[in-house]
């Protein structure tokens, strides 16, 4: 069966085999994983007899120092038990785009309500074919009006 392995993998690449992180194989490199072999220049690898015996104690959840070790299930790999809601998509705003305009000129508070109602009052026919410019600067005075009339005078 060894040698369905290659000669020798990095601790990244042995993780990747487990399904573990890699700073969770090192973790437990030495407890439930066998230390990795090492280069001439001191890198670890893992020899293709040993990544039998990592992937065999992943598979029967029993480390090489013969203890029990649990392992979680990879994300996704089991079905939840309560049916997962998918969130509700927000609803497109006719003039989001306008509202945005608003709120950077310095009319933060400004609603989407707002925004539709002063379109409504000042572009009666819509604003198909009105340059966006226009129907924001027309919708931005309109509020910084109705906002100066709204403040209390000190």
């Amino acid at each position: 069966m060894a040698d369905e392995f290659k000669v020798a993998v990095t601790v990244a690449e042995m993780a990747r085999m487990l399904r573990l992180s890699r700073s969770r194989v090192y973790q437990l490199i030495g407890t439930a994983f066998p230390e990795p072999s090492r280069d001439h220049r001191g890198r670890p690898y893992y020899s293709a007899e040993q990544q039998e015996v990592c992937l065999t104690v992943r598979r029967r959840n029993y480390g090489v120092n013969g203890k029990p070790i649990l392992f979680y299930a990879p994300r996704g790999s089991l079905p939840s038990s309560a049916p997962r809601r998918k969130p509700k998509p927000k609803q497109a705003h006719a003039h989001a785009e306008v509202l945005d305009g608003v709120r950077a000129l310095g009319l933060t508070m400004a609603t989407a309500a707002q925004v539709d109602a002063a379109v409504k009052q000042l572009f009666p026919a819509g604003v198909d074919g009105t340059d966006p410019g226009e129907v924001l600067r027309a919708v931005f005075l309109s509020l910084k009006a109705r906002d100066s009339r709204n403040k209390p005078t000190a």
